[in-house]
C-alpha cells in the first residue's frame, strides 16, 4: 500500500514524533511510505518531504491512503488543511485538540475562523462561549470542550489509543468510523539493567541504594501535580525516613519548582535533574526509581509516555483514575480493593465487612493499625497501578505513597504485573497488529460527506483565480 504519512518527526522534541519515526521504520517493509513534515519547523530531515510537495505528488500518482498523526501541540498545525481536503486515517494521540487549534487560529488573527470551528465542533454549546478564548480567558474553556468533532467526522477512520475513549466518541458521534489501537511506547528493561541503572543514576545524584525513590518524569508543570506530590511526600517521610523524590525533567517557565521545594523545607530530600536529552537517560532514571508518579491533571486524555516507560521498566506506578484508562487493572488506595470497571476481581467482594473502610472525604491520616503493613496480603497480583480519585487527591496520594514506600512486596507485584500488561498492550508487535487492521480498513472506506466551515474546504487559490480571471486566463490546472 502507498501511504502518505503526515506527522512531526525527530529532531522535533515530541513523544509523538519519536513514536511515529519508530512506527514508520517498522511499517516500511510492508508498505511504501512517504513522510510529509513541516519543513519550516523541521528543515530537510532525512527520509522526509515538505508537506507542500504532497498535492502535486498525489495528483500524479495518487496514494492509497493518507495517515495523519494528530496531537494537541503546535507541531501538528501544518497538517490540518490536508486532513480536511484529503480525508484518510486520523490517529488521535490526544482526545482534546482545543489548546493547539485555538492557539494556531488566534495567534494568526483568525478569530472568525476560530468562532466558526468552535460552533461546528460544539453545536449544542452557546457560540458566545468562544469569546472567552478570543479575549484570552481560555485555559478551562479548552479542557471543557475538546474541538475534535470535525476532525473525527471528516476522517475515513479515526483511531484512538484507549478502548473507553473510542466507546465514548462512538456514543457522541454514532455516524463516524472510530476504533481503538494499542500504542507502543517504552523499552523493556531487565532486572540486570535495572540494577545497573540504579547504580549509575543513584551514584550520579548522590542517592543511597537503600533509599525508596519516588520519581516524576517529563516536563515539571503544575499539571503533573507537583505541589500535591511534594505535600504527600513530606507526610510520608516520618514513616519512610530514607525516602527521596527525583524530579526528572525540565522546569516550566511559568512554574518555579525549585522554589516550591525550598518553601516546604525539602531541599535535601528532593533532586531536580533538569532536562534529560535522550530516551536512554530518561529510561535509566525511571529504572533507578522504586515508584513512578504519573499524575497529570487536567489531561487532554492522552496516553502518558512516562507511564508506559515505567511499566516497560517494571516499576510500580501511581496514576489518576481517568475515564479513558478505566479498563486498566488498578487498585484504590483507600481500600486496597480493585477500582470499579478495572476488570479485576475484587478480593473483598462478598466479605462480611472485615475490610477497613476509608472515608474518601477525610483529610485525617489513618491510624497505623488500619494501614496495610509490609508483608500483608497482596490485594491482587494482576493489578497494574494504584489509581487515585482526583476528588480525593490529597488523602489518597498519601495512602498510596506511604504503603508503597514501606511495602516492597506490593512494589514487586505491581512492577511485574505492569510489565506483563505493557507487553500485552503497549509493545511494538501489538501496535503493528492493530495498524495492519486499521490501514486496510481505512483504505477501503469512502471519504465521508460532512458539512465543514468554508475556510476548511477552500482551495486557498481565491486570489490566484481572481488574477487569472482579470487576465482572461482560465484555471489551467483543472
Amino acid at each position: 500500500m502507498r501511504l502518505a504519512w503526515f506527522s512531526p518527526m525527530p529532531p522535533v522534541l515530541s513523544g509523538i514524533a519519536d513514536c511515529s519515526a519508530e512506527l514508520v521504520g517498522e511499517l516500511r517493509p510492508r508498505h511504501q511510505i512517504d513522510v510529509y513534515v513541516d519543513t519550516a519547523a523541521l528543515g530537510d530531515a532525512p527520509g522526509t518531504a515538505s508537506a507542500h510537495e504532497f498535492v502535486w505528488r498525489h495528483r500524479i500518482n495518487p496514494y492509497d491512503l493518507t495517515v495523519y498523526q494528530v496531537g494537541n501541540s503546535s507541531h501538528h498545525d501544518y497538517l490540518w488543511p490536508y486532513l480536511f481536503r484529503y480525508p484518510g486515517l486520523t490517529v488521535l494521540h490526544d482526545a482534546h485538540l482545543h489548546h493547539a487549534r485555538a492557539a494556531q487560529l488566534l495567534r494568526t488573527k483568525r478569530a472568525a475562523d476560530y468562532r466558526a470551528e468552535f460552533a461546528a465542533n460544539h453545536p449544542r454549546v452557546h457560540p458566545d462561549l468562544a469569546e472567552l478564548a478570543v479575549a484570552g480567558f481560555d485555559n478551562h474553556l479548552y479542557y471543557s470542550w475538546p474541538m475534535t468533532r470535525l476532525v473525527v467526522e471528516a476522517s475515513r477512520l479515526t483511531a484512538v489509543h484507549a478502548a473507553p475513549m473510542a466507546r465514548e466518541l462512538k456514543t457522541e458521534l454514532p455516524h463516524a468510523a472510530i476504533t481503538s489501537i494499542r500504542l507502543a511506547h517504552g523499552t523493556p528493561v531487565t532486572e540486570g539493567q535495572v540494577r545497573r541503572s540504579r547504580g549509575r543514576v543513584r551514584g550520579t545524584y548522590g542517592l543511597s541504594n537503600d533509599s525508596v525513590v519516588f520519581g516524576v518524569f517529563g516536563g515539571l508543570t503544575p499539571e503533573k501535580r507537583i505541589p500535591p506530590i511534594l505535600e504527600a511526600f513530606a507526610a510520608v517521610l516520618p514513616y519512610a525516613p530514607a525516602a527521596h523524590l527525583l524530579l526528572a525533567g525540565a522546569a516550566a517557565r511559568h512554574y518555579d519548582v525549585g522554589a516550591d521545594v525550598r518553601d516546604r523545607g525539602l531541599g535535601s530530600r528532593v533532586t531536580i535533574t533538569g532536562y534529560l536529552d535522550t530516551d536512554e537517560a530518561l529510561t535509566e532514571c525511571i529504572a533507578a526509581c522504586d515508584v513512578s508518579l504519573n499524575l497529570r491533571w487536567p489531561t487532554a486524555r492522552e496516553m502518558s509516555g512516562p507511564w508506559l516507560r515505567a511499566l516497560a521498566a517494571g516499576r510500580p506506578t501511581i496514576t489518576i483514575d481517568l475515564a479513558h484508562l478505566v479498563d486498566v487493572p488498578s487498585l484504590d488506595p483507600r481500600t486496597w480493593r480493585t477500582n470499579p470497571g478495572s476488570g479485576l476481581r475484587d478480593p473483598g467482594s462478598g466479605a462480611s465487612g472485615s475490610e477497613p473502610h476509608w472515608d474518601p472525604h477525610s483529610r485525617i491520616p489513618e491510624p497505623a493499625s488500619r494501614i496495610p503493613q509490609p508483608g500483608s496480603r497482596i490485594p491482587d497480583p494482576e493489578a497494574v497501578t494504584v489509581a487515585i480519585d482526583i476528588l480525593d487527591e490529597h488523602h489518597s496520594l498519601r495512602l498510596a505513597m506511604r504503603r508503597l514506600a514501606t511495602d516492597q512486596q506490593l512494589r514487586a507485584s505491581l512492577g511485574a504485573a505492569g510489565q506483563r500488561y505493557w507487553e500485552r498492550e503497549h509493545s511494538m508487535p501489538r501496535m503493528l497488529e492493530d495498524y495492519d487492521r486499521i490501514l486496510a480498513d481505512a483504505a477501503g472506506r469512502p471519504a465521508p460527506s460532512v458539512t465543514l466551515p468554508q475556510h476548511l474546504v477552500t482551495n486557498g487559490d481565491r486570489l490566484l483565480k481572481q488574477l487569472l480571471e482579470e487576465s482572461s486566463v482560465g484555471a489551467v490546472w483543472d
